[in-house]
């Protein structure tokens, strides 16, 4: 006897649908798993075998054969213990084929005992039976207010086994899930820019970045309060609106960090370390999950120690930044993942931190000193496009007394720069991700501003890459001043972003 059941697998950060087509026949008692399936799947006839032993059920002495289609697609992880274990109670007789049974989408662990553990990736699976129009989603309890996020799919939250069989006979009710109106915040510093002493261009810069989508190299001795900075981006960022929110989320429920199924609605903030692996900081692993990069997707990645990352770490970041994703390619399979973040980086001036800082006492050679300004390789400093020299903060400034203008007042602005611009694109797009007609478009200059920009292209050698950068950070001042036409001024401050003060220096 065959009975197929619907269930749902994950690619990448997305799920794709999955039927688990069980058949039971006379022939030799043997239990096969077919359909590109991995260790954790084929590992499932054990878990099922104690399973049903333990809840009073029995596996058939005669040949079980389940098959997982699409073929094509690898399957992984125990989320198809669940709809594996009710197949062959449905193909063997021991459970009718009820509509409850055939037309819900069953996604879960099995522990020996028949408990029903959680699994990773459930928002992602309930936007896929929304997809295909399922009304019902059988999910473990913990991750029933995930599920429930997808209001349109009916969510069946389930302990164990005998519960879940008794709900696909008509037998018993199970209440439905419902959405939390709790909401996971993403961790991040909640730092307060009126906690910054000084600083005035670095917090403008800030300001800038987080307007505009700008990304951000900071470079200035120890102490002079880079991480701080950057730690209160986050602060001044607006929330995210409801399509990005449900994004990051599937990303993070993926990975494993959405913790009581609430939603991210604050933007991401990572800092990985700077001895993070490749592997790490993209993503990736047998089974590719999402990396930092991903992690930070619709928010903040702060890679602090810029330089001492590895080479092919520094070097890598170079497609999300232009594309906004990143493609992970296996033998027999390729993922993409969401990867449109703010990068912030930070850096020393050299490996000891004090080189051409007044007072400072440098204790690096030459060689070392250029080698480390060597590994900001122009690739990658030509895709950034906010370059800040950061100077130790002045014992006047530590003391004074003044309020200093918080993240409340600074976010007010950045929302409504950020406003011009969803009016100017009709969506969610900043203007760093502007495209090469979209600048023509709209950061046209006048006559001196053209003089201007024409005049510091030739002296500094810039690409044509950093000319279009340079364009996209002067319609972001001219949108934080509620100004349609982009003024000489605006310019000029945006070719002060285009420097650090040891450029040209010769420490030889």
């Amino acid at each position: 006897m065959l009975a197929v059941l619907k269930s749902c697998t994950l690619s990448g950060y997305e799920g794709v649908l999955t039927l688990v087509e069980v058949n039971v026949a006379r022939g030799f008692p043997h239990f096969d798993i077919v359909g590109l399936a991995d260790t954790a799947v084929k590992e499932s006839k054990e878990r099922v075998r104690a399973a049903l032993a333990n809840n009073g059920f029995k596996l058939p002495s005669e040949r079980i054969t389940v098959n997982l289609a699409p073929a094509a697609i690898q399957k992984h992880g125990p989320g198809l213990d669940l709809p594996i274990a009710l197949g062959i109670l449905a193909a063997s007789g021991q459970i009718p084929a009820t509509d409850r049974l055939l037309d819900t989408l069953v996604t879960g662990e099995l522990s020996l005992e028949g408990k029903i553990r959680p699994v990773k990736g459930v928002l992602s699976m309930a936007i896929a039976a929304a997809k295909h129009r399922f009304a019902a989603m059988a999910v473990p309890r913990e991750n029933a207010e995930e599920a429930a996020a997808i209001q349109s799919v009916q969510v069946v939250p389930v302990t164990d086994l005998k519960e879940l069989v008794a709900w696909c006979k008509g037998l018993m009710d199970i209440e439905q899930a419902a959405a939390s109106s709790r909401r996971e915040e993403s961790a991040k510093s909640g730092g307060n820019l009126a906690e910054v002493k000084g600083q005035l261009g670095a917090k403008r810069a800030l300001e800038l970045a987080a307007a505009g989508g700008h990304n951000l190299l900071m470079v200035g001795p120890p102490g002079s309060g880079k991480t701080m900075l950057a730690n209160c981006l986050p602060s001044i960022l607006p929330p995210l609106d409801s399509e990005q929110s449900l994004e990051v989320s599937q990303i993070y429920s993926v990975a494993g960090l959405l913790p009581h199924g609430r939603l991210v609605t604050e933007p991401p903030f990572r800092s990985p370390h700077h001895s993070a692996s490749l592997g790490g900081i993209v993503g990736g692993g047998a089974v590719p999950r999402p990396g930092e990069i991903s992690l930070a997707h619709q928010g903040v990645l702060f890679m602090d120690e810029f330089p001492e990352f590895s080479r092919s770490v520094l070097e890598v970041l170079r497609q999300p930044i232009e594309e906004g994703r990143i493609t992970i390619a296996r033998t027999k399979s390729t993922h993409s993942f969401p990867a449109r973040f703010l990068l912030v980086a930070a850096a020393n001036p050299c490996p000891c931190g004090y080189y051409g800082v007044e007072g400072g006492k440098c204790r690096c050679t030459a060689g070392q000193i250029n080698r480390y300004r060597g590994r900001f390789s122009g690739p990658i400093l030509d895709r950034i496009d906010l370059w800040l020299d950061i100077p130790p903060v002045s014992y006047q400034n530590l003391r004074q007394r003044g309020k200093e203008e918080d993240s409340a007042a600074v976010r007010h602005r950045v929302q409504a720069a950020r406003s011009i611009q969803q009016r100017r694109f009709g969506g969610s797009q900043l203007n760093a991700a502007m495209n090469t007609r979209q600048v023509e478009i709209h950061c046209s200059l006048d006559q001196a501003g053209e003089a201007m920009l024409g005049a510091a292209f030739r002296r500094l050698g810039l690409s044509a890459r950093a000319h279009q950068r340079i364009l996209k950070v002067a319609r972001t001042i001219a949108d934080l001043a509620e100004r349609e036409q982009i003024l000489i001024e605006d310019m000029a401050e945006a070719l002060s972003y285009r420097s650090l003060s040891w450029q040209g220096d010769d420490c030889n």
